[in-house]
This record gives C-alpha cells, structure tokens and sequence, in this order.
C-alpha cells in the first residue's frame, strides 16, 4: 500500500507540474506521466486490495465508455481520410483523450484504505495551492502596471503567457473547493486556517492569468458557495466584493474594460478577441453541417479555414463546438451525457455524506461546484483532453467516490448471524416481524440484508450503506 501511495503522489505532482518541469524518456510520443501511471497500474495489480471495492460499479463508466467510443470514431474518421505527415500527431492526440480519463478508474481502483485515500485528496488541494503560490510569484515578478499580453501568469503549467487561459481555468475550479473548506470546516483548527489562506491565494493566481473567463468562473463558484451556505452572508461577501473592485490593480481593470471597446462612431463592441471566438464558433457550425459524422480527431484547425479563411489553423476556443465539429453529435452527445454523470455522482456523494462530518459536506458541497466550473471552463476554451488540466480531476473524482464507498463499509459493518441463533436467522429472514417481536440488534441486520433506506453512492451496488438510520 505504500508503494502506491508514493506512486500516486508522483502521479499527483508531476500531472500539474509536467510542463513546467518537462523530462524525455527517449521513447516517442511516451512521456515521464505515461510511465508513472503504467507504474502504479502494476503496482496496483501486485499487491492485495486492504479495502477490496470488487462488487462497486464504477459510475462514470457507461458514460466514459460512450465517450470514449465516440472519440475513437472520430480518429478512425481521421485515419479513412489520411493524416500525411499528421499522423503521428492525431495518434498523440487521441492517445491522451483515451489516457487521462483513464485516471479516473485507476484512483478508484487504487487499494488504498479510507485514511490514504483520503490523503490523496488534501494533497491534490495541496498541489493546486503550491501551483497558485508560483503563479502569484510570477505575476510580481511581472509587476501591476498596465495589462500586457506577454505578462500573464502560467503559473506551474508554463514560464510564459501561452498557458495563461489554461492556468486560469485550473486555479478557477479549486475555488469552489478552498471557499467550502474554509466555510463549513468547524472551529478554527490548522485545515480550516489553510483553507481560509488558500482561497485569496487562488484568488490572486486567477488575477494574474488575466484569464477574463476564469474571472467569471471563479466568481460563479464562490458565489455559489456563498449561497449555500448562507444567504445574508454571501450578500454581505458579495457587496464587499463590488466595492473592493476599485482597489484592484490598473493591469486588471485594463484586461476586464477591454472586452468592451468604442468604434469611430462612438458605439460600443467587444474586442477582437471575444468577437473571433464567435465567428469561429459560426464556421464550425457550418463544417457540421456539411460534415454531420465529423471531420475527423484532430481535424478542426486545418478544416476551419474553408469556412472562416481568416481564421485558418485555429483552435475552436469551445471544447463543446470542437467537439461536435470533429465527432459529430453523436461525440457531443456523448460528452453531454458524462458532463450530466459527473454532476450526479458529485450530487450522489453530496447526499451520502453525513450531516455531522463538516469535512465530508464541505469536500462533496465543493465538487458539486467544481464539476460545474469545470464545464464552464470549456465555453471559452478546450481544456477537456489538456491531462495537466484535466488528469488531477479525473484522480479527485475517483478518489472521492472510492473514499465515500470504504467510509460506506466501515460506518455500518455487516453483523454475522451465529449459527447457532434461531432467532438472528429469523429476524434476518423476515425483518418486519422481528421489528414488530422487538429484538434487539435486528432491525439493522435486516437492513444490511435487504439495503432498505440507506445511503448509498450512486451505482454502488454493494458498497454499503453509509450509516443506519
């Protein structure tokens, strides 16, 4: 077990940190993450389960598989058409939409106890905060005077402005997480002070990326948050928050009035950058329906330039548009239908957990948040297959529906029925009579038998019930 726990905390670090500290392995298209991940897979398959989760059902799985199958379509498409000297580039591409995904089922599977599977979790909280602390430094180390392109924070994803929006909509989607933490963590214990310290800190990090849609992403989650939790208060935080807007920094006001711009004429229009994501948008609704199967994995940017030729090369900027362009509506389908799956497991493990563990509501009350930031992260992007992005959260949602499934099996452990008791055997065979004889002890053995009114992870066949009523 500590073999994979070390191999997971690799995987952990190196997933967000992979670009900032890049390392060959001399073998093509296969990088240092492959290798790690082929490394706790065996691991993994090595050693014995110390919480065995055999008869849990995966509850991404039926949507991942469609999705994945979709994605595969795709690339066949791509392949029927031939790539030319592209084709090694679409095999890495599809490569990693096959492979991050597959981070998912690994967590879930992983053989850790409850205790370091837990710890899996802080420590992806922990990276996120550690990876906004070195984009905070970058953006002093760039200074606060006016906005200029080349001096966006990339934080541990980059040393320059190119993984700017990227960096931004990662940082956007802890917000939810750190504002829970920090709100519904009980007393004023060590976790809870990191909290409340990690959340302007992500603040500052998203700030610096002068990413204008993490902006809006992470205002969404903490608001969300802050409503959850209390209505006055997050009025309060709010109309704080709108009166403190002044006191930001010229670069950021810069960055946010640029979005709206005046013509000659004196009317107003949104700047070059929004506009063109909106005329792209336009042309890839007419590839699709000229091509309504997809172009093909990988195809958008050399297709794009037929229907919009200023615009020749680029990349979609909508991760939902590149989808339905390259696979057709059956990939956006697809994508649609595990956006909806993650959203219900993360309101499925909302629900399993138990009304006093402040730990356990604020970590399942910020997913559901965060699973919401993180398709808002894909309207103004494509962030979906980008594994520095996306590999942690495919661990953390894992992590935490295998953490609540094991908590699941210790909070109401089957009682075994002596063989030698005629009255346990009975009242486990008929529940509602030994209910009504009143034996003690009984009326939870019936409901470990027959799962009646428990709470239990969504697709969780045998996971347990989380605790008896």
């Amino acid at each position: 077990m500590k073999r994979n726990a070390l191999l997971f905390t690799a995987l952990i670090v190196y997933s967000v940190f992979q670009l900032h500290y890049p390392l060959e392995t001399g073998i093509p298209s296969v990088t240092l993450l492959n290798l790690l991940f082929i490394l706790a897979l065996g691991a993994l398959l090595s050693e014995p389960d110390a919480a065995p989760m055999t008869t849990h059902r995966a509850y991404l799985k039926p949507a991942l598989v469609l999705f994945l199958g979709a994605i595969t379509l795709a690339f066949a498409i791509s392949l029927a058409q031939g790539g030319g000297n592209r084709t090694m580039a679409i095999a890495t591409y599809y490569k990693n939409a096959l492979f991050f995904p597959l981070f998912y089922f690994l967590a879930l599977r992983s053989r850790l106890d409850a205790a370091r599977t837990r710890q899996m979790i802080v420590l992806i909280l922990i990276v996120a905060a550690v990876g906004s602390l070195q984009a905070v430094r970058q953006g002093l180390d760039y200074g606060l005077a006016n906005y200029h392109d080349a001096r966006r924070a990339s934080g541990p994803f980059g040393d320059d402005w190119r993984m700017s929006n990227r960096a931004g909509v990662y940082f956007a989607m802890y917000v939810p997480m750190f504002t829970a933490l920090a709100l519904m963590l009980k007393g004023w214990k060590l976790r809870r002070l990191a909290a409340v310290a990690a959340v302007p800190l992500v603040g500052l990090a998203i700030m610096f990326t002068y990413s204008r849609q993490s902006y809006g992403i992470a205002l969404v989650g903490f608001a969300l948050i802050l409503l959850r939790r209390n209505l006055v208060l997050a009025a309060i935080m709010l109309a704080a928050m709108v009166s403190l807007a002044t006191y930001l920094p010229d670069s950021v006001t810069d960055r946010v009035t640029s979005t709206e711009q005046r013509d000659a004429a004196g009317g107003t229009d949104v700047d070059i950058s929004t506009a063109s994501r909106w005329i792209i948008w336009g042309g890839g609704l007419r590839m699709w329906e000229e091509h309504p199967m997809g172009v093909g994995l990988a195809h958008f940017g050399e297709n794009i330039g037929t229907y919009v030729p200023a615009f020749r090369g680029k990349d979609a900027h909508n991760f939902y548009v590149l989808t339905l362009c390259e696979s057709g509506a059956l990939g956006l389908l697809a994508l649609l239908y595990l956006i909806l799956r993650l959203f219900m497991l993360a309101v499925g493990l909302r629900r399993a957990a138990p009304p006093g563990d402040d730990e356990a509501n604020a970590l399942t009350g910020g997913f559901v948040v965060m699973v919401l930031c993180m398709a808002m992260g894909n309207l103004y992007g494509s962030a979906f297959f980008e594994g520095e992005i996306m590999g942690v959260f495919w661990l953390l949602c894992g992590f935490l529906e295998r953490y609540f499934a094991l908590r699941g099996h210790a909070a109401a452990p089957a009682e075994p029925v002596a063989a030698g008791d005629p009255a346990a055997q009975m009242a486990a065979r008929y529940p509602l009579a030994a209910r009504a004889a009143g034996i003690a002890n009984l009326p939870s053995l019936a409901q470990d038998r027959r799962g009646a009114r428990t709470r239990a992870l969504p697709g969780a066949a045998a996971a347990g019930p989380e605790r008896t009523p």
